[in-house]
């Protein structure tokens, strides 16, 4: 006979929606967590980092000078900032916890109950872990297992990371001053985001080491240079095409030297250096070869739609690295709960999946964009309507933006895809992401009723652009608007000898 029904590895945001979308089926789950509960989703992660930004962009507001008045002697301090922060994690820290004692001492109608069991788990053998704490262990058997033990920040072969003056993402809050220059390696979403919040603060100079042509590669070009233009007018200087040659420390800096294609090498210094390279999963203290789990080339663990090798153990999160998002570990543990309760209802997609970029301003992205679906050869009709045209970003003195709508070219013209750069940009990804689930024309989306004013007044005159029908026309308003379609005609065959 086993303990629970269902014993999840990892208390983070996967683990966390998997405990609790089982209990609302009647399952007994067992969650066990060796660190903090929320795991890098709160602590180090998504709601540290986010409030981390909005702070700096509370501070970049108060400084304003354009809006009719000025502030003076507005005051800064990093040790307050990391307290504000500190506060928000504990915030939503303690509402997780309230959940589990009382999950824990009730149960559903159903018969459910969430056990928290703390330490660090490893498999005995396919139904059973042996969870170890301050010396003492604890075996635990169940009919299922999900593995959602997250990932930590991935370092450099020849780079030392001390905490102190080289850094990764989960030392960022415990820096204490800011420092008076900072190097970032790594030019995706996590750097230039860290890049955003320290100009923003101002009082950081702050260098940006990108190894392709521009920041955000994977995006359009149109975006990344907006959130450039942004970041370099903040006195961010990008090292563009810039390989790392070496990094270590100096006494109280860092020096680091970067090589260019030319061959050329440049040598600088730095009070503090923030490596931001990507993630790893937390699989090394698991055992699985224990259970059976196989992992792929990348050693992540090799999954089909959430389940691993071995039948009844499943992998959400950030631990197969599909897509190392927040929202997508948590869909993904819902589902595998579904799964384990028998309702789940097909496989999971993810065509419509979003995510923001809090860069400056914001990027919301949902779906293909525009080099995408290139890459993979799509027909499309695209629309790009600037924040200039509408009355929200105006009244916000905010006009720094556009919405870009990409849709099938035929007369279904489903969509395919959006980005949102400006302010709210994340408010317009609802609306777009239901479409998309629901296979829907952009016309349904063009004759939506909106608030005004709103900023999704843009992507419901976007969708008009499409249709033809929308309020400010293309032909008149040539630089805020662009209107276009990109297709594939058949080569012609080649001649015969």
């Amino acid at each position: 006979m086993t303990d629970f029904d269902v014993c999840v590895l990892g208390a983070g945001p996967a683990g966390f929606a998997t405990a609790m979308r089982a209990w609302d089926f009647g399952l007994s789950v067992c969650l066990v967590e060796r660190g903090r509960l929320g795991g890098a989703g709160l602590h180090d992660g998504a709601l540290s980092s986010k409030t981390l930004w909005e702070l700096s962009r509370d501070y970049r507001r108060a400084l304003a000078t354009d809006r009719g008045y000025r502030a003076t002697n507005v005051e800064l301090d990093y040790d307050a900032v990391c307290r504000c922060v500190s506060d928000a994690v504990a915030s939503k820290t303690e509402q997780l916890q309230r959940q589990l004692d009382e999950l824990g001492r009730c149960e559903s109608d159903d018969g459910g109950r969430v056990t928290l069991v703390e330490g660090e788990a490893r498999f005995l053998d396919p139904q059973r872990v042996a969870v170890s704490k301050g010396g003492e262990t604890r075996e635990i058997s169940a009919r299922n297992f999900v593995i959602a033990t997250g990932s930590r920040p991935r370092e450099l072969p020849d780079v030392v990371v001390d905490g102190e003056r080289i850094l990764t993402s989960d030392h960022i809050m415990h820096l204490g001053r800011f420092p008076k220059s900072l190097v970032i390696v790594g030019a995706g979403v996590v750097g230039c985001e860290f890049a955003t919040v320290f100009a923003n603060f101002g009082r950081t100079k702050v260098y940006l080491i990108d190894r392709a042509e521009r920041i955000l590669p994977f995006e359009d070009d149109d975006v990344a240079r907006v959130c450039a233009r942004n970041l370099e007018a903040r006195g961010v200087v990008v090292h563009r095409r810039a390989r790392l040659v070496s990094m270590r420390r100096q006494g109280d800096g860092v020096e680091y030297v970067i090589e260019y294609p030319t061959g050329g090498r440049e040598t600088l210094t730095v009070e503090c250096a923030l490596i931001s390279i990507g993630r790893v999963p937390n699989l090394e203290s698991l055992g699985l070869e224990q259970a059976g789990v196989v992992l792929d080339e990348r050693q992540h663990i090799a999954d089909t739609d959430t389940r691993t090798s071995a039948p009844h153990i499943y992998a959400v999160g950030d631990v197969t690295l599909d897509v190392a998002l927040v929202n997508v570990g948590e869909i993904e543990g819902r589902h595998v709960a579904e799964k384990i309760a028998g309702v789940a209802r097909g496989s999971l997609s993810y065509e419509n999946l979003s995510t923001i970029m809090f860069l400056d301003p914001e990027v919301a992205a949902i779906g293909h964009n525009e080099q995408s679906a290139q890459r993979e050869r799509i027909a499309y009709r695209v629309a790009v309507y600037a924040y200039d045209l509408v009355n929200r970003a105006i009244a916000m003195r905010a006009t720094d933006g556009f919405i870009k709508l990409l849709v099938t070219d035929d007369d279904e013209m489903r969509i395919l895809g959006m980005r949102a750069l400006g302010a709210h940009a994340s408010t317009t990804l609802e609306a777009v992401s239901l479409m998309m689930n629901l296979g829907r024309s952009v016309r349904d989306l063009a004759e939506l009723l909106h608030p005004h004013p709103a900023m999704t007044e843009a992507l419901q005159d976007c969708a008009r652009m499409l249709v033809g029908t929308s309020i400010c026309k293309p032909h008149v308003f040539t630089s805020e608007l662009r209107l276009a379609r990109v297709g594939y005609s058949m080569l012609p065959p080649a001649p015969q000898d």
